[in-house]
């Protein structure tokens, strides 16, 4: 068995870059708020709650794109630190759904938005053609992708 060795062009491609830029701006999430005792999935939480008001716990999963024993540690540190209030949902007491408490809401009114940051850092005096373009083609490739994954779990 040879050990090829990988084409230069591959890391050049789209598909590097997307994966850089999303390794750079992890990085910049997780800087934001590390003064803040936050992780991005955290704030990925909070940021649901403050925007959408009381969540059933089992649709963050799908929202998050995150596994269910990820998003159960991720939430058990946020009620931990008194961010956010688990409760049993009324039609199913099996199911649990998330509430931001007073102090959740009290850090979430002084939290710096780690989006707004890199969206401005990255993009700013990029011509807005070019971001929906971009938008765009990643748009298209990851849902075929998706696709392709759905296809081979048909079969």
């Amino acid at each position: 068995m040879t050990n090829e060795q990988t084409d230069p062009q591959q890391h050049e491609s789209a598909g590097a870059w997307a994966k850089k830029y999303h390794m750079a701006s992890r990085l910049v999430i997780e800087s934001v708020l590390r003064p803040y005792d936050l992780g991005p999935t955290q704030w990925y939480v909070l940021h649901q709650l403050a925007h959408a008001g009381p969540t059933p716990q089992r649709d963050l999963v799908r929202l998050l794109h995150v596994e269910r024993a990820t998003l159960t540690g991720v939430v058990a540190a946020l009620v931990r630190k008194g961010l956010v209030e688990q409760t049993p949902d009324s039609t199913d007491q099996r199911q649990k759904v998330l509430t931001m408490t007073p102090v959740g809401a009290a850090l979430w009114r002084k939290l710096p938005d780690p989006i707004a940051l890199i969206l401005k850092t990255a993009f700013d005096g990029v011509p807005q053609t070019d971001i929906d373009t971009t938008t765009r083609v990643l748009r298209t490739a990851t849902g075929r992708l998706t696709n392709r994954l759905s296809e081979s779990k048909e079969t």
